[in-house]
């Protein structure tokens, strides 16, 4: 019982589901399939092997699953995996993955991607991710849940930013964020943690103690940014400050923002 505009493209082979809307002068390509109670406002273009998952809401003018803007594409069949109850608003762009970059580009549940956000080939955004206004995600990028991207702002490709980190407007990140993280300034520099949204996350203040604990230790202890990860990692009992020793000797194709001393 979906309801779709007489004026919108629906090609043959496309799977739509339950009480889905489709509104005037959508395209929907053969590959896709998407979801119950899936919403397409206008004039939007969705295409690929794509596949959109339940309740998400896509507005005008967004383009969802075209090719990679990447030169080494060659027209091999990649992919596009979004979770449910996301909201995509105007002139968003979403790319499918590459062959190199593991061939599909995924997003969780409950994300809001502002209007004009950029998302490239092979990236992987976890849940609750927000991303505001023109910001953008270069290739491979891996964005953890609970992340905020402030307005103008870009991630290198390749970069990780771990959970809860958040990212401040008009910042350029060239390098791997840890989790609960605060980065600021126009070439990004580390400078705190997200203690805003650890509160607003009901975060006990035990944890917080030692996330702010761990942060000294990583600005001001003896030997390189690895070495004081590891020392905290063999010291810690808070789970909050294993993800960020987990984070930062885990595998990455990028060096690490880190705290200014």
């Amino acid at each position: 019982m979906s309801r779709i505009h007489p004026s919108a493209i629906i090609e043959d082979g496309a799977q739509i589901g339950e009480d889905c809307v489709i509104g005037p002068f959508c395209h929907v390509g053969p590959q896709v399939r998407l979801g119950d109670r899936v919403e397409l406002k206008s004039h939007v273009v969705v295409t690929g092997d794509t596949s959109i998952g339940d309740d998400c809401v896509i507005f005008n003018f967004s383009v969802i699953g075209e090719i990679p803007q990447d030169l080494k594409f060659g027209g091999e069949n990649t992919r596009l995996e979004i979770g449910k109850r996301n909201r995509i608003r105007e002139h968003v762009t979403i790319n499918t993955g590459t062959e190199g970059g593991g061939g599909v580009t995924r997003i969780g549940d409950d994300c809001l991607l502002m209007a004009g956000v950029h998302v490239a080939h092979d990236v992987q955004i976890g849940n609750r991710v927000i991303m505001v206004n023109h910001s953008g995600a270069a290739g491979h990028c891996i964005i953890e849940d609970d992340v905020i991207l402030g307005g103008i702002s870009g991630l290198h490709q390749w970069v990780r930013v771990g959970r809860g980190a958040i990212i401040g407007a008009l910042t350029m990140v060239p390098n791997d964020v840890i989790p609960y993280g605060l980065v600021q300034a126009s070439r990004g520099e580390l400078e705190g943690l997200n203690l805003v949204g650890l509160k607003r996350r009901g975060v006990s203040r035990a944890d917080i103690s030692a996330l702010r604990a761990a942060f000294r230790e990583l600005s001001e202890g003896e030997g390189t940014f690895m070495d004081r990860a590891k020392r905290l990692g063999d010291s810690t009992d808070s789970d909050y400050v294993r993800q960020i020793v987990e984070f930062v000797t885990g595998e990455s194709d990028r060096s690490f923002l880190t705290p200014r001393k």
